[in-house]
């Protein structure tokens, strides 16, 4: 099982690479099929940054003259892609290392925020990145795969001492 998550956490780190290149890319995206599939359109809108996902979380407009951004104004840059990258990078470790209680604590948050991007994607944004839903698709099994791997270890007999 550790080998499988390890795995997929792999390929989450490439999904949010790809996700952060879009970010950045000054050209056409090659991923923007049509109107509703568009990476580009995703990854360059200002939920594309922690900033702009704060914002909508707490019901804030930055466009208002009374906006302040605050003396941690830089974190409000980071791209989300890059936390991406970063979780996967842990949640890789943690599997590798067999720690199945701290992977699925810190795999759950991860996928609700992952679900949360979605929803900024269906009902914010009106339009889908493949390498976001590709994302989900990889923390959604990382964290089922996560939750069956701590069952079984929990369920797992423990030898028992004799003492004598």
């Amino acid at each position: 099982m550790r080998w499988l998550i390890t795995l997929l956490a792999l390929a989450g780190i490439v999904a949010a690479a790809l996700a952060l290149r879009e970010h950045y890319r000054t050209e056409a995206s090659p991923c923007s099929i049509n109107e509703k599939w568009d990476c580009g359109t995703v990854n360059k809108s200002s939920f594309a940054e922690i900033g702009g996902v704060l914002d909508l979380l707490l019901n804030r407009d930055p466009m208002q003259p009374d906006y302040k951004k605050g003396s941690f104004a830089w974190i409000r840059e980071i791209p989300v892609a890059d936390i991406g990258m970063v979780g996967y990078l842990i949640l890789g470790i943690l599997a590798f290392m067999k720690r199945w209680r701290l992977l699925v604590a810190a795999a759950v948050p991860a996928l609700a925020f992952s679900f949360y991007l979605a929803h900024i994607e269906k009902n914010v944004l009106g339009v889908w990145c493949i390498y976001c839903v590709i994302s989900l698709g990889i923390i959604i099994l990382l964290t089922v795969l996560s939750v069956i791997a701590l069952v079984l270890v929990l369920k797992k007999p423990r030898p028992t001492v004799i003492q004598g």
